[in-house]
């Protein structure tokens, strides 16, 4: 038996998708004192000298920096409610729902929200965006006996970022649960085709192509108040020559916005192609009755 297969996955980067900060500069650095560019040289160091993958270089650092008195991931999540975020966050993701018309809703339509990022995961929990997405996807760290975070637990990096899209496709969400484990593609809760990804640049390249080999949708946003451009030519790169995504758009997430447009058309694009495939299935799977 197929799945109804009838969920809209959203997919979400966080730094410089959905908020114009990284999210340990904004709340971790003030909090603990720590000069912020100072720690990304001590993180550069750890790379070019010691030859340490990125992402582990900046959660060593980050542990390095907050020694001997670490905070609890309790605190850290805490610290999450002070981020902030792109013009019309969080309130897009519930107006998003008034794209869905009462024929989608009637077939069980319905959209899903996630966010994947190499971030700190503590520090999305307690954000006012978590009430708003199905799950969080981020680096963790594990507590010591004392409660205090103290060795990685799970680190997310940009190319381990497409293991959560395909947890996304499967519904296994939960650590535990083997994502390589075989499910047949009509079993899968969110197809790929059923997918729209968002983010900002190069560390988002691989989920970009998969959402380009699998049929998905991504569009590639940029900061418009940089004045560098620099985060707009990050874009225009990966719609020019890279061929990574057909759409750019400014990270404005206000109704009427270009970005908002795009997602929407692509939303509502996707919810009547599941419309119409469950009324062929319908027709297909009905026998008209004799004639007389």
């Amino acid at each position: 038996m197929s799945s109804a297969q009838t969920i809209i996955g959203l997919v979400y980067d966080y730094d410089q998708t959905l908020s114009p900060s990284y999210m340990t500069d904004e709340v971790v650095f003030p909090h603990f004192g720590i000069n912020g560019a100072q720690f990304w040289k001590r993180t550069k160091e750890l790379v070019d000298e010691q030859g340490y993958d990125n992402e582990l270089a900046y959660l060593k650092a980050l542990l390095d920096y907050l020694s001997p008195d670490r905070p609890s991931n309790a605190e850290l999540r805490t610290l999450g409610a002070k981020l902030q975020f792109y013009p019309g966050l969080p309130g897009m993701f519930d107006e998003m729902e008034k794209v869905l018309r009462p024929e989608h809703r009637a077939l069980g339509i319905r959209l899903e929200h996630y966010i994947i990022s190499a971030g700190l995961k503590e520090l999305l929990e307690g954000s006012a965006l978590r009430p708003h997405v199905k799950a969080v996807f981020g680096s963790e760290f594990a507590e010591d006996r004392e409660g205090r975070i103290s060795f990685p637990r799970r680190v997310i990096s940009h190319t381990t970022k497409t293991q959560f899209l395909f947890r996304i496709n499967k519904g296994m969400l939960l650590p535990h649960e083997d994502v390589n484990d075989h499910m047949p593609s009509e079993l899968r809760p969110i197809p790929f085709k059923h997918m729209i990804y968002i983010g900002d640049g190069p560390t988002d390249v691989p989920c970009f192509t998969l959402m380009r080999r699998y049929g998905g949708n991504a569009v590639a946003v940029y900061n418009p108040e940089d004045q560098t451009r620099g985060s707009f030519r990050k874009c225009w790169q990966l719609s020019g020559q890279a061929d990574r995504v057909r759409h750019i758009a400014p990270s404005d997430y206000r109704p009427g916005s270009h970005l908002r447009l795009l997602v929407e058309e692509m939303v509502e694009e996707i919810a009547d192609g599941i419309l119409r495939r469950q009324r062929d299935e319908v027709e297909n799977a009905t026998i008209s009755a004799p004639g007389y």
